[in-house]
């Protein structure tokens, strides 16, 4: 038996079909007011459908930088006892190289008409913690004590999420989020990498 797609059901959802309804959604009526079934009602898909792509309504807006953040603590890891503070900077640069405007930048610039200060605060603390510790465990296999590397870890972190925090609030037609990571990262001169 062949699955031929039902009439008035689109052959293939996608996810900028389901983040697109949902961010509609979170303006119109709020985050905490939106369930996963109002968005899949308009986006016109399935249940199943949303959950091929997302594991829940919050990575609607993390997934994107969830995915360079994984990138990120792969390429840090490859580093090994090679981690300097040249080599860490350029993967932390590719965290938000050529990043567009997505759910996350519309979320982040709209925080408070769509209720999501505290749902942002948390989620930026977990993101930030994840690389932060991505970024200290490299620091430690380049011979750094635990402690400055774990300070360094946070710092450089902190430096990349409030970078792109900034470039969302400020709106298009701004600084790209690149130069402004390069001015947080430029910041942390008090905490040289080294041992």
């Amino acid at each position: 038996m062949r699955n031929e797609p039902r009439p008035g059901r689109p052959r293939a959802s996608s996810r900028e079909t389901l983040a697109e309804a949902a961010c509609e959604l979170f303006l119109e009526q709020g985050y905490e007011a939106t369930s996963v079934a109002d968005i899949t009602q308009r986006a016109g898909v399935s249940r199943s459908s949303f959950f091929n792509y997302f594991s829940s309504k919050s990575d609607v807006l993390w997934s994107g930088l969830d995915a360079r953040i994984h990138h990120a603590l792969e390429a840090l890891t490859q580093l090994g006892p090679d981690a300097d503070a040249a080599a860490v900077r350029g993967i932390l640069q590719n965290v938000v190289h050529d990043f567009a405007p997505d759910p996350l930048a519309l979320a982040l610039r709209n925080a408070r008409a769509m209720g999501l200060e505290q749902e942002l605060v948390r989620d930026t603390g977990l993101r930030t913690a994840r690389l932060a510790d991505g970024i200290s465990q490299a620091a430690r296999r380049s011979g750094i004590a635990p402690i400055p590397a774990d300070i360094l870890g946070a710092a450089h972190a902190t430096a990349v999420l409030s970078a792109l925090r900034v470039w969302a609030e400020r709106g298009a037609g701004h600084d790209a989020p690149e130069s402004l990571v390069n001015e947080a990262l430029g910041s942390i001169h008090d905490l040289p990498w080294r041992g």
